[in-house]
């Protein structure tokens, strides 16, 4: 008896696909070829620059993941804030090489220990631009609630698995 040749099921992985189109000096329109585009531009006088855009993309990945987590705690967020400031180096390549995350917060019943949770599974779990940045971009969280400050804390950027465990001091 000849039994059929078993040939595992392949997976791809997921792609993205982006175009970026010349529109002059430092300008570029981008974004999915059927979609929306968005102006970058290397003088920032008509668009964000490729390093502002890549400090926003932190923000706003960590920021929905953010969302989501507390909303799934039954405490979804009335108002979100994500704040962020980068340090580059000095010399060429001057790559990100710090960036701070403060995360203003407003909503009932949302303390600022399980923002500080959800900012650190963000960082370690959901948000592909974090995990494409580490280890190489340390990052500095800080949530606001209602308010009231939490500590500055340093999310590992050499190991962001434990970046959940050192928000809520395990």
């Amino acid at each position: 008896m000849v039994h059929p040749k078993i040939v595992p099921h392949v997976v791809p992985k997921p792609t993205i696909a982006v175009r970026a189109t010349w529109a002059g000096e430092h300008r570029f329109d981008t974004g999915r070829p059927d979609g929306p585009t968005a102006r970058f531009d290397g003088s920032a006088r008509t668009g964000q620059n490729p390093v502002d855009a890549l400090v926003s993309a932190l923000a706003t990945c960590t920021g929905i993941d953010v969302v989501d987590i507390l909303g799934k705690r039954r405490t979804p967020p009335e108002r979100l804030v994500v704040d962020a400031w980068a340090e580059r180096r000095a010399e060429h390549p001057r790559r990100v090489e710090r960036v701070r995350l403060t995360f203003t917060v407003d909503g009932q019943g949302i303390e600022i220990g399980h923002t500080q949770r959800a900012v650190a599974l963000a960082l370690a779990n959901y948000c592909s631009v974090a995990a494409t940045l580490a280890p190489a971009v340390v990052v500095e969280t800080q949530v606001v609630v209602n308010g009231t400050a939490g500590d500055v804390i340093r999310q590992p950027g050499s190991d962001w698995s434990t970046a959940a465990d050192e928000a809520v001091g395990s």
